[in-house]
């Protein structure tokens, strides 16, 4: 199946009648569970999103927490919307294409315009935004729009390894490092009382008072961060997308057994590979120089066919379509995604930092699945409510706005 087969021919942005529902439900589905590895990072020291032994509680309950989200949630969510944002990229490009129109020049205004959205997100509100690197991945990837899904897949578990192997290079490399860099690694790991102090101290402070940590937190992840780790992962993503995509994987029109093949996979083999690393790395101690590498690495590959188990089980139900109290709630998060994104970051941040209810740090992995939970129902009613009266959701429709240069439909007749 071509992707030109899931395409409408008009050139203009993409209207209701033409959006694949499948694609929206999935990235719906992937937007909500981000928050469930997110919410650590908003409410705790940074050091707790890696290394659970960094702080906070993890006996019983929260253990249970915390394992589950490991499990089912870290990276797989991320993996899911990073794929779909490649989809996305041959869904647009494909439509203009069709009609003999250019699409380079929409395409590096759009991700050029992302770009700004992802750097006013990070130094304004949270340095864990991910909407900078999607962007300058997008600005490349782009390039390879034309590939077959075969190609696409192929190279694109290749850029997947290529982090990985970056990473476990620079964790062999570690005896090498000058003693000063080892040490601050290690703080940022499993940071000193004294370290944790300050950052609940930076964030229980005003907006102004956090400003420096978040500033430096993003020029590290927007720079050492993206060029040795975050682009080959989101990038490889993307292409595997792609594929994807063009196989007709994300639009729900492969067979029943694919899909419980795909659901097999990440049951089978995905889960059982996260468990045997959350078992190594608690035998380690949970030491940087295993755990931030080599320990990383179960993670970071069984993520993958968890993944795709996530969006097996999510096309069984759009196909069925006899589930719609779920799929359509679904859909109208997804096709809000940018916007639900950034109220994540802005409700979170609220409860959280000082220039809020100064929540940071003092509220264990079981009151945060709790808010978990409530933002979730939060996102989906205002969702649902919003897009009754409106074509788009706020932050979508300045996309689309400064992309194609005029004012675009925003109120429903």
């Amino acid at each position: 199946m071509s992707s030109t087969d899931l395409l409408p021919s008009n050139t203009g942005p993409v209207t209701e009648q033409e959006r694949i529902a499948s694609i929206d439900v999935l990235r719906g589905f992937a937007i909500l569970g981000i928050l469930i590895m997110n919410i650590q990072s908003f409410s705790m020291i940074d050091a707790a999103y890696m290394n659970p032994t960094a702080y906070g509680d993890l006996n019983g309950a929260n253990y249970v927490v915390w394992v589950v989200g490991h499990v089912v949630a870290d990276q797989k969510f991320m993996t899911i919307f990073s794929m779909l944002f490649g989809a996305g990229i041959v869904l647009m490009t494909s439509r203009r294409e069709a009609s003999g129109q250019y699409t380079a020049g929409v395409h590096y205004r759009r991700m050029a315009i992302l770009l700004g959205f992802g750097l006013l997100h990070a130094y304004l509100l949270w340095y864990g935004d991910i909407l900078f690197a999607y962007a300058m991945s997008g600005f490349l990837i782009y390039l390879a729009r034309h590939w077959r899904a075969r190609s696409l897949i192929t190279v694109g578990l290749l850029t997947v390894a290529v982090g990985a192997g970056i990473w476990t290079l620079l964790g062999l490399s570690i005896p090498y490092w000058p003693e000063k860099a080892i040490e601050g690694f290690v703080d940022s790991w499993a940071p000193s009382a004294e370290t944790i102090a300050v950052q609940l101290d930076t964030y229980r402070g005003g907006w102004l008072h956090q400003m420096p940590h978040r500033a430096l937190t993003s020029i590290a992840v927007q720079t050492f961060m993206l060029a040795l780790h975050v682009f080959w992962r989101a990038g490889g993503l993307m292409l595997i997308g792609m594929g994807l995509f063009k196989l007709g994987v994300f639009s729900a029109r492969r067979s029943t057994a694919e899909y419980l093949v795909m659901i097999a996979v990440g049951l089978g083999a995905g889960i059982p590979i996260i468990l045997l690393g959350v078992q190594s790395n608690f035998a380690a101690g949970w030491d940087m120089q295993y755990s931030l590498f080599r320990g990383s690495q179960y993670n970071y590959w069984g993520s993958l066919l968890v993944s795709l188990g996530w969006v097996g089980t999510v096309m069984l139900v759009c196909r069925t379509g006899a589930i719609t109290a779920i799929t359509k709630p679904l859909a109208s998060v997804g096709r809000m995604a940018l916007t639900n994104y950034l109220l994540q970051t802005i409700i979170c941040t609220t409860l959280f930092y000082g220039h809020g209810f100064g929540l940071f740090g003092k509220v264990e992995r079981t009151g945060q699945a709790g808010i978990t939970i409530a933002i979730w129902v939060t996102l989906i009613v205002v969702s649902a409510v919003w897009l009754r009266y409106y074509r788009f959701g706020p932050f979508e429709w300045l996309w689309r706005t400064l992309t194609y240069g005029q004012a675009q439909p925003m109120r429903r007749r």
